[in-house]
């Protein structure tokens, strides 16, 4: 009897999974564009910032500015002033770029300061926009002020209190073209995160917001799935080989690893984590800010995370077949500093020429004012 409900519940998926394949727009997902690649990522240099680093072929990488932050924290994150955990993605009409960072710093002094209960207590995201990569704009979102920073805020809401919020954790963008707004648009920027109110819920649980065209405004956040403990850092992909939406998380305590979740449909329903194929290359050390991207002309995966419980840290790089299966072959990444968590884009070698340039200019800029002491 087992055995005929497995099979019955493995073809349901299939046929779910074959519908929703069917029913997608043509380009799924975030846009991809380009033969070179971008890591952009959090620096493991002290203080939390933002840095970039580039690739011509997306295994060797060069760090710009020195792994210098490439934006004023203090600007782009108003509320704790660091920027943390950065994603980044085209928009869905390759008009611009987007960004999305955890608004933290995680200090004894900017605990002190901001009167967190815990180190890693935080408060709020940053949305970020820009034209040319180098140029960045921000809207911060304070969570802590309720349904009044949400573009809907008759819309039941999470939580019954939202000034005891104390996590808001590592979002990330997917593009929805079939999102609707209530004014009939088509087409959102899904944010999804971790968040933890730690008077209301038990553990850091997985929600997603829905972001407009101008990357402004942002939906009060929905349930993204429960499996009954906490789980952060989800990264989320559309595979065509299985036509299935892939999520990678790091589940919070239990068997250490990165684990795979998959859903016919991006908001889910989630199947419950795999445990017989999953990123165990660490051992019992810990790792997290798990990040997948293919490379141009391949479809099979690359998978970023950071193994954090070695000194020095290991920001490491394996691969995965093109269902994003079977795991292998962990490296360290090469020519960047000090790696942390982060996110993978194609970029075009006009892009790429032009991020060289503009961090070349800026070191020659602070060698002239060295040299003028």
């Amino acid at each position: 009897m087992k055995s005929i409900f497995a099979t019955f519940s493995a073809i349901s998926l299939m046929c779910i999974s074959a519908f929703s394949a069917n029913n997608l727009p043509k380009e799924v997902g975030n846009l991809q564009k380009g033969d070179h690649m971008l890591y952009c990522h959090m620096n493991d240099a002290g203080p939390a910032w933002t840095a970039y680093a580039i690739s011509k072929d997306g295994i060797n990488y060069q760090d710009l500015l020195e792994g210098d932050s490439i934006f004023s924290d203090h600007i782009m994150a108003p509320i704790e002033g660091r920027t943390r955990d950065a994603f980044i993605c085209r928009r869905h009409d390759d008009k611009g770029f987007l960004m999305v960072c955890t608004d933290m710093e995680a200090n004894e002094a900017s605990r002190k300061r901001l009167g967190k209960k815990e180190t890693w207590d935080n408060y709020g995201i940053c949305l970020l926009t820009s034209d040319d990569l180098i140029n960045w704009e921000s809207t911060s979102f304070d969570y802590r002020k309720g349904i009044e920073i949400f573009c809907n805020p008759e819309a039941e809401s999470a939580y019954n209190d939202w000034s005891t919020i104390n996590r808001v954790w590592a979002p990330q963008i997917m593009w929805d073209a079939t999102y609707e707004w209530p004014d009939g648009n088509k087409g959102g920027y899904m944010i999804y995160y971790s968040m933890w109110n730690r008077d209301e819920e038990p553990y850091d649980r997985m929600y997603y917001s829905y972001a407009d065209e101008s990357f402004t405004k942002l939906t009060q956040p929905k349930l993204l799935f429960d499996w009954g403990y906490a789980t952060i850092d989800a990264d989320i992909n559309w595979v065509p080989a299985d036509g299935l939406w892939h999520m990678m998380i790091k589940k919070e305590g239990g068997k250490p690893g990165l684990f795979t979740a998959t859903s016919p449909s991006l908001t889910g329903p989630w199947s419950t984590p795999i445990d017989d194929d999953y990123i165990d290359f660490e051992g019992n050390k810990k790792c997290e800010g798990v990040s997948a991207f293919q490379l141009p002309g391949e479809d099979t995966w690359h998978i970023g995370y950071i193994e954090y419980s070695s000194k020095p840290r290991n920001y490491r790089i394996c691969e995965a077949d093109k269902n994003m299966r079977n795991f292998s072959n962990p490296q360290n990444i090469k020519g960047v500093k000090r790696p942390q968590h982060g996110s993978f884009m194609r970029i075009t070698k006009k892009e790429y020429n032009r991020l060289k340039s503009w961090s070349d200019k800026k070191a020659k800029e602070k060698d002239s004012v060295i040299l003028s002491f």
